[in-house]
């Protein structure tokens, strides 16, 4: 890192460092917009399914989780958000999934 050294007095020498700060992706407003557009369109797909079987199990899975694979259709039960998520994997090992809650909004936690 960077650094220097500062003399406080004739016996003690201190090295302070410059921490480098924001060096996160830089991204464009366009690619920000492709970005929520594509994760949206994917949600879009997802809902219906979820929305369909959370009239099913809602009785008798309240608060579990299922995992939603919108290409197939295919969703995955469990009361563990991981265990759900990797029956999905073990499935559809190049998919991505959606994951929500049997419960009256989906949400998978709170805020």
């Amino acid at each position: 890192m960077y650094g220097f050294k500062v003399r406080t007095s004739m016996a003690e020498t201190k090295t302070t460092r410059t921490l480098r700060r924001g060096r996160g992706i830089q991204c464009t407003p366009e690619q920000i917009a492709q970005w929520e557009a594509e994760r949206k369109e994917f949600e879009d797909r997802c809902l219906p399914i979820f929305n369909q079987v959370k009239l099913e199990l809602i009785e008798t899975h309240y608060n579990w989780y299922v995992t939603v694979e919108p290409d197939s259709g295919d969703y995955f039960v469990d009361k563990d958000i991981e265990v759900a998520s990797q029956k999905c994997r073990e499935k559809h090992p190049d998919k991505i999934h959606q994951a929500f809650r049997i419960n009256e909004t989906g949400v998978c936690g709170t805020i």
